[in-house]
């Protein structure tokens, strides 16, 4: 029942400023502002590609607050797409599980998500904006195990396991799968990464906070004019490749850089590589 990944919400200090520093790194544009209940915060929402960021700034005590409090700036939920919120309704409350309905948007708390906190939209189509195509990962690091985690995500939203490609990296340290929700048509999916080595980053990530939501990947149609912004800024981010200066194929931008956002870009349809469709990934 998900179509796709569709948004991201941070919770930042200032709005203004941090949407400054995604369109100049990321050139994304701010589309609109509102409030939410849900999150007791004022958001600016940005235009990122296809996808949209929100930008959440506390307006009193609540969960936006609370996360500022515990964990500074930083992703704070990870937001998917269906065409039938009423279906998702009626299936979780079938399953007995528990959701707060703000705004047309369905939110789930990360005690029935292994600890991914998730908001749900309806599915609207927008017109591309910026360099970058559109959000297709965020990323739920475990120390559960991912199989269990797995099941449960195609219970509560109605995923294929047949479409799921199993992962693993030596690099950094974990095991899992991507929950693909219509390959190939797109890459979009949770990825689930299962913790094999406390040493590396997302290891002692996970040592600290548990089952969480740790980072988001987007597509990028136009890399070399997001590399150029990256080093002009002079931000920090890891390139794929040896060279920051000529990588062709993207890298992974420094939470610093972004408040607290770390964030993957990978160029057209690279991803495949390392989602079971090799065939389709297009020379550079």
């Amino acid at each position: 029942m998900l179509d796709r990944c569709d948004r991201v919400q941070l919770a930042v200090h200032d709005a203004a400023k941090a949407a400054q520093r995604f369109g100049l790194l990321l050139g994304a544009e701010v589309v609109r502002r509102d409030h939410s209940r849900h999150l007791a915060a004022r958001r600016t929402i940005l235009a990122v590609g296809e996808s949209e960021f929100e930008l959440c700034e506390p307006d009193g005590a609540g969960l936006t607050q609370n996360f500022l409090d515990r964990r500074g700036e930083g992703l704070m939920t990870a937001g998917y797409c269906t065409a039938d919120l009423d279906g998702m309704v009626k299936r979780w409350e079938g399953l007995g599980v528990a959701y707060d309905r703000d705004a047309g948007q369905l939110y789930l708390s990360a005690s029935a998500t292994f600890g991914l906190p998730m908001v749900i939209s309806e599915s609207t189509y927008r017109p591309r904006v910026g360099p970058v195509s559109f959000l297709y990962e965020t990323t739920n690091t475990l120390a559960s195990d991912w199989r269990r985690v797995a099941a449960a995500y195609a219970g509560l939203f109605g995923l294929d396991p047949a479409r799921f490609s199993e992962i693993g990296s030596p690099r950094f340290g974990y095991v899992g799968t991507l929950t693909l929700f219509d390959p190939p048509n797109r890459l979009d999916r949770i990825e689930l990464s299962q913790v094999t080595d406390e040493e590396h980053a997302m290891g002692r990530f996970v040592k600290k906070h548990g089952d969480s939501l740790y980072m988001c990947y987007v597509e990028a149609h136009d890399w070399p004019n997001v590399r150029g912004r990256l080093l002009e800024a002079n931000a920090r981010y890891t390139p794929r490749g040896a060279d920051p200066a000529s990588d062709p194929d993207g890298g992974w931008v420094h939470p610093r850089e972004l408040h607290g956002l770390l964030l993957g870009i990978s160029r057209t349809g690279l991803a495949w590589e390392w989602s079971g469709r090799e065939d389709l990934v297009p020379k550079p």
